[in-house]
């Protein structure tokens, strides 16, 4: 997998950390404050965008009268302690980042998320250590699956877009990537199950856990199925 990879670039949620069950939880509690029924629909709506893009959408589908500004703000400090206190780590994602800086390969996040819960989850497991960049899609012009924050953290990390490696844990994201000409390995999250299907027809390779790259017992897509894609 790691052969002729010059850099890695992770999505954060469902990614790197376990928190996509976090949002879910956010969003119930939201809603309900403003008297407005929760639906799952909502996840899939909304998979892909911005932080950003998520609020003007929210705020013209449910005829909310907060600014796009303040229901950032909102949602920033709904989830800031969950994110610095309570998100954990998805099995094995620390030791492959060591093993990945061990090699000389360069990394970065690529995520949907905000700049002020990517430094809460930075304070709790220092990710900066690791990462050479770290591109929100609020500072591109489009969310995923648009390719504009791969290829921007491609751009920062001063490598082409071929020599990429993209984790992601959704189709959108998986989707993001290869249309910014990476390669994408898809990984295992609760949250995504229903799009196991759509995520193995997609990607190049698909793991459980990152602790399936070190034992080498992943699924990687045939040269068969590379061809017809």
């Amino acid at each position: 997998m790691l052969e002729q990879i010059k850099a890695a670039i992770f999505d954060l949620d469902g990614t790197l950390v376990d928190s996509m069950g976090l949002w879910r939880d956010i969003d119930i509690e939201f809603l309900q404050a403003r008297g407005i029924a929760y639906h799952d629909s909502l996840q899939e709506l909304i998979e892909g965008m911005s932080f950003t893009e998520t609020a003007v959408f929210c705020k013209e589908y449910y005829n909310l009268h907060e600014s796009v500004e303040e229901l950032k703000a909102i949602w920033n400090r709904m989830a800031q302690h969950k994110y610095r206190y309570e998100v954990q780590l998805k099995p094995g994602a620390l030791e492959f980042l060591e093993d990945l800086k061990s090699r000389g390969i360069k990394m970065g996040i690529a995520t949907s998320n905000s700049p002020e819960l990517i430094q809460a989850v930075n304070g709790a497991y220092h990710f900066d250590r690791y990462m050479s960049c770290i591109v929100t899609a609020c500072s591109v012009n489009k969310g995923k699956p648009a390719p504009d924050v791969y290829l921007e953290a491609a751009r920062q990390l001063d490598v082409k877009p071929e020599d990429c490696l993209v984790f992601e844990d959704i189709v959108k994201g998986l989707e993001a990537g290869k249309n910014a000409g990476m390669k994408v390995c898809a990984i295992e999250d609760l949250y995504s199950v229903s799009q196991r299907t759509k995520k193995r027809e997609i990607c190049d390779y698909y793991i459980e856990s990152y602790d399936d790259i070190k034992n080498g017992c992943y699924y990687q897509a045939t040269a068969a199925k590379k061809k017809r894609a």
